[in-house]
């Protein structure tokens, strides 16, 4: 199988992943707990719950960017081993 994304590509996906899954996991927690910060204000959503299934959604979107980034990675690492010859 040949990977569909460069090697630079799928590496930057994974950190970038990585990063927003932690991140959208924490506020996503903290929408779920009602927490002040977030649901204290005039603008701010009423429903915290609500908000936190839509955040988390957006985990699950990420943890599949992970996955099919990771596994682009990989195939370059596998690739890279077999001494195949780049023309780029």
């Amino acid at each position: 199988m040949k990977p569909v994304v460069s090697a630079m590509q799928a590496w930057s996906c994974v950190v970038i992943s990585v990063f927003a899954i932690v991140i959208l996991s924490i506020i996503g927690g903290l929408f779920r707990s009602n927490h002040h910060e977030f649901l204290g204000g005039a603008d701010d959503p009423k429903d915290g719950p609500a908000v936190a299934g839509t955040v988390f959604t957006a985990v699950i979107v990420y943890a599949v960017f992970l996955v099919f980034c990771g596994l682009q990675g990989l195939l370059h690492l596998r690739e890279n081993r077999r001494g195949a010859i780049a023309l780029s």
